[in-house]
C-alpha cells in the first residue's frame, strides 16, 4: 500500500515505514504530523484517484527533527574584470518517519 501526498508545493509516494524529508513544517521532534492532501491510494488492485484530493484518506507520520540538504554554491564571474563572487546556501527540511495511511474505508492497513 502507498500514497502520493502533496506537502510543501511537492508530491511525495510514500509508504508506511518510510522516512521523507519535507519542506518545513514548524513541529518538533516526536509531535504527530497529518497530511490531508492525499492525491493518490494504491492498495492491493485498488486505486483511488483524488480530484484533486481524496477527502478521506489520511497519512500520519511522525517528525524526526530538522536536517540540512547539501551545500549549493552560486559562482559569479566576470572575466577580465576581477569581479567574482560565492555565495553557499544550505536548505533547511524536517524530516517525517510515516506511521499511518488510512484508507477510505476506515480502515488501517499496515504494510503491503
Amino acid at each position: 500500500m502507498y500514497a502520493i501526498i502533496q506537502t510543501g508545493g511537492k508530491q511525495y509516494r510514500v509508504a508506511q515505514g518510510d522516512v521523507i524529508q519535507v519542506e518545513l513544517l514548524g513541529q518538533e521532534g516526536g509531535n504527530v504530523v497529518t497530511f490531508k492532501q492525499v492525491l493518490f491510494l494504491s492498495h492491493a488492485q485498488v486505486k483511488e484517484i483524488g480530484t484533486p484530493y481524496l477527502t478521506r484518506c489520511l497519512v500520519k507520520g511522525e517528525v524526526l527533527g530538522e536536517v540540512k540538504g547539501p551545500k549549493v554554491v552560486a559562482f559569479k564571474y566576470k572575466r577580465r574584470k576581477g569581479y567574482h563572487r560565492k555565495v553557499g546556501h544550505r536548505q533547511r527540511y524536517t524530516k517525517v518517519k510515516i506511521t499511518e495511511i488510512s484508507t477510505p474505508l476506515g480502515k488501517e492497513e499496515h504494510g503491503t
